[in-house]
């Protein structure tokens, strides 16, 4: 077998502690991921030669690595925020297809809720005042209030209303009451969504994700350590990656995403399409992300998300079951979620999910086709995978 000509499977996934975690330490929780991945795959330790982290320690991945025990002679490093694994995913699966290595641990591991908790950070995040940003940091642009933005552009264009926003955080809401994992699991409403604190006009609480704690582990490998694995595999069929802008000034239109680019390029190179896709697993730090990646991937046109959302369409027994775990909104959401995307994606096409998170087809087959779309900054980036089963 040549070289370039390799097929890539994920044969590995697992969560550390997630949720409420004051105890662990980043690098416990990225131990914990690890161990319980390779685990997950059935292979030995010595297989991994290659270690994808980012977002802890100085020399990441150096440091993980040598917490983990782990000499890898392939490394990614790649920070592009939330969108961080779905960019390493492509990174390493064209590497293992080249021969350059042979299987490759991405892993993560955030105490972001725990530090809060003890006056180990701030609240809010700053990207800093140095660069490009340095324009818009004196006005207090935060995160939020960039996204904020961006959503009242798309209802001023479009005609999109706070309830449809609303809805998704509904639907995600009823996704998670099936997931024991999840942070929070009681059902909302609509009401209750659009009654909550304001954070930034129009986002209230609801629409926004949770803080918590957690980590989790994806182990690629090459298709000849296939047959020694303790589960079928599920196989990389395409990635797609894009940049976009770091400041608001410089984002052409507010209600386009870099997924439009990513999600193009990975379905073209899985050869499916939108309607292919059975199971979808989005970042949703908020409302609108959802709302919008959906139109950017192709599953409806542009300015009609907020129609598409609506019915139930979100749920794991709807016409495209979203964000499965209860996604950023309600399951977890340590920093970089996009490694969870993932792993929950693998997990449905693995039929591995608790009753009534399961998705099944009306003949109570398992999905075949899966996407995991990440999302970083202020959709300043994107990677989007498509997965799929034999």
């Amino acid at each position: 077998m040549s070289p370039g000509t390799r097929k890539v499977a994920v044969v590995g996934v697992a969560l550390s502690d997630c949720g409420r975690v004051d105890t662990a330490t980043p690098y416990t929780l990225h131990a914990q991921a690890a161990r319980r991945a390779l685990a997950d795959s059935g292979l030995d330790k010595g297989v991994i030669d290659g270690l994808a982290s980012a977002g802890l320690g100085t020399l990441a991945p150096l440091e993980v690595g040598e917490y983990l025990g782990l000499r890898p002679t392939w490394v990614d490093s790649t920070g592009v925020g939330g969108s961080t694994w779905e960019v390493m995913t492509a990174h390493a699966a064209d590497a293992i297809a080249a021969g350059h290595a042979n299987a490759v641990l991405l892993v993560y591991g955030s105490t972001a809720r725990a530090d809060l908790k003890a006056g180990r950070r701030r609240a809010n995040l700053s990207f800093g005042t140095r660069g490009p940003t340095q324009f818009e940091v004196p006005y207090g642009h935060t995160l939020v209030a960039k996204y904020a933005m961006a959503a009242r552009r798309h209802m001023h264009q479009y005609g999109t209303t706070l309830e449809q926003f609303a809805d998704v955080a509904v639907q995600t809401r009823a996704n998670a009451a099936h997931n024991p994992l999840a942070m929070y699991r009681d059902p909302i409403t609509v009401d209750d969504v659009l009654g909550g604190p304001m954070i930034a006009d129009p986002f209230t609480a609801l629409h926004c994700c949770i803080r918590s704690d957690g980590g989790c582990a994806v182990l690629l490998a090459a298709e000849e350590y296939v047959a020694d694995t303790a589960k079928p595999p599920v196989w990389v069929l395409g990635a797609g990656t894009a940049v976009s802008h770091t400041t608001m000034s410089e984002w052409a239109d507010f209600t386009v995403s870099p997924a439009a680019v990513s999600g193009r390029l990975a379905f073209e190179r899985a050869g499916v399409t939108p309607q292919d896709i059975e199971v979808a697993e989005l970042y949703d730090a908020f409302t609108y992300m959802t709302l919008v990646t959906l139109e950017d991937l192709g599953f409806c046109a542009k300015g009609e998300g907020g129609a598409f959302v609506a019915g139930g369409r979100l749920l794991t027994g709807g016409e495209l079951p979203v964000n499965t775990d209860g996604g950023g909104l309600s399951a977890c959401h340590p920093g970089m979620r996009g490694l969870f995307l993932l792993v929950e994606a693998v997990r449905q096409l693995r039929g591995e999910a608790e009753a009534g998170r399961q998705v099944r087809k009306d003949d109570g087959r398992l999905p075949r086709l899966a996407v995991a779309s990440g999302t970083g900054g202020w959709f300043c980036s994107s990677g989007t995978v498509v997965l799929g089963r034999d």
